[in-house]
């Protein structure tokens, strides 16, 4: 079998790991789910990125790992605590914006067709605001989110959200989906032309 490629890890993961601990932040994505954001990022090297949901900036610094030095990420949280630690390690690099505020404001203040990939790790943009998100996908966007497999921190009836989510994209007639059971479990689309 065969194992996720964590081997690779960037060397900003490490600092932001151990203070997302101190900090007691207890949502991280996972090295596996990072080391895909990691390849599906480097497909679109000089292509524009959202990330909905900053948390910490752990899976923030897989997608730099990844991505061009012409690709930019814009990454969001509404949370300036946890954020803060993402651009205390991650802000100097220029192709990183950092965004405070709410993400469906966000999404419906951006032009159609805008980004070349977009991991939706917040409710916004995944459970919530779901079409004007996928909206912002260009002709060949790939739009990723993840904890898609039962997690030990859902809610109560949380399942049949992830379920209705899943069969949404795996149904809209503009996505190609797969769904992997990997790391928390991924669904990944991309936008045809």
């Amino acid at each position: 079998m065969l194992e996720h490629d964590t081997t690779a890890t960037p060397p900003a993961w490490r600092e932001i790991d151990a203070r997302s601990r101190a900090l007691g932040f207890d949502m991280p994505s996972e090295a596996g789910t990072g080391a895909m954001l990691r390849l599906l990022a480097a497909s679109k090297p000089s292509g524009r990125l959202l990330e909905l949901g900053t948390g910490t900036g752990l899976a923030t610094a897989w997608l730099l790992g990844g991505m061009g030095q012409g690709a930019t990420l814009v990454s969001l949280d509404n949370d300036a605590g946890v954020q803060a630690v993402a651009r205390a390690v991650l802000g100097d690099d220029p192709r990183v914006t950092f965004v405070i505020g709410d993400g469906l404001d966000h999404v419906r203040a951006q032009p159609p067709a805008s980004f070349d990939l977009i991991f939706a790790d917040a409710w916004p943009g995944k459970y919530e605001g779901l079409d004007a998100t996928l909206a912002l996908l260009r002709p060949g966007g790939l739009y990723v989110v993840d904890d898609m497999s039962r997690q030990p921190n859902w809610p109560e009836g949380h399942q049949p959200r992830v379920d209705a989510l899943t069969a949404r994209l795996q149904s809209h007639p503009d996505l190609a989906t797969v769904a992997l059971d990997w790391a928390s479990g991924l669904v990944i689309a991309a936008r045809r032309s």
